[in-house]
């Protein structure tokens, strides 16, 4: 078996409204907004893609046909008739993906390509004793963020509530089919699967060595394409 079909399957989250990147929003789903030039779709997949991806499921519900339109066909996508959530949505599309475990990528978030490739770091944490592993963001690495931090990552990379260092979810998780088993049928936040990895003390953390670009807003979107540019 060859690298690539060792890699896990990429479960890309495209379905949200965008609403803070508007007027760009109104004729354009979120994930299709360029960054310099770029839509930010592509360079998810392009992080993904480096490290040896090569299958991807996005769920759609805003815009769909324009999704599907962009990769021709190309591309698998599961349309969300109502919006599920980041977990609703991932579950709905489980039937698509084929690996075990499989990542879960936000499609607003990037690193600069090439700079790093810790998606490999995630599945060697995952097969040590993790029921989830998350990128996590040093808060001085990372642009178009408004909070502090998300949580903290303690020195054995167990991320916790108040112990270690403050870290950013980074929209990266590495997770098992079995976590859906117990969840609500129709919209739920992978939050509830992160808590209660929390709980359990099974979720862990790799943290990404690179600068990191939150585009949720205009004002991320421009902070990105300043850092790019220069």
């Amino acid at each position: 078996m060859n690298a690539a079909a060792r890699f896990p399957d990429v479960m890309l989250l495209a379905a949200g409204l965008g609403t803070r990147l508007r007027p760009i929003t109104e004729t354009l789903p979120k994930p299709l907004v360029p960054v310099a030039g770029v839509p930010l779709i592509e360079r998810i997949m392009a992080n993904a893609r480096a490290e040896g991806a090569s299958r991807f499921v996005a769920n759609a519900h805003y815009r769909a046909d324009q999704l599907l339109a962009h990769f021709g066909g190309l591309l698998k996508v599961n349309r969300e008739e109502v919006l599920l959530d980041t977990g609703g949505g991932v579950k709905a599309a489980l039937p698509m993906l084929h690996s075990d475990p499989f990542l879960v990528m936000n499609t607003d978030a990037f690193w600069p390509l090439g700079s790093d490739a810790p998606l490999a770091r995630m599945q060697q944490r995952y097969r040590e004793d993790a029921d989830i592993v998350l990128l996590c963001v040093q808060p001085g690495r990372a642009s178009g963020f408004t909070r502090s931090h998300d949580f903290c990552l303690d020195p054995m990379g167990r991320i916790t509530l108040d112990y270690g260092a403050p870290v950013i979810y980074g929209g990266v998780a590495l997770m098992g089919r079995a976590l859906f088993a117990e969840t609500p049928d129709g919209p739920f936040s992978l939050n509830l699967l992160f808590e209660r990895a929390l709980e359990r003390e099974t979720l862990k953390g790799v943290v990404l060595d690179a600068p990191w670009f939150h585009v949720g807003d205009a004002a991320g979107l421009a902070a990105a394409e300043r850092a790019l540019a220069a």
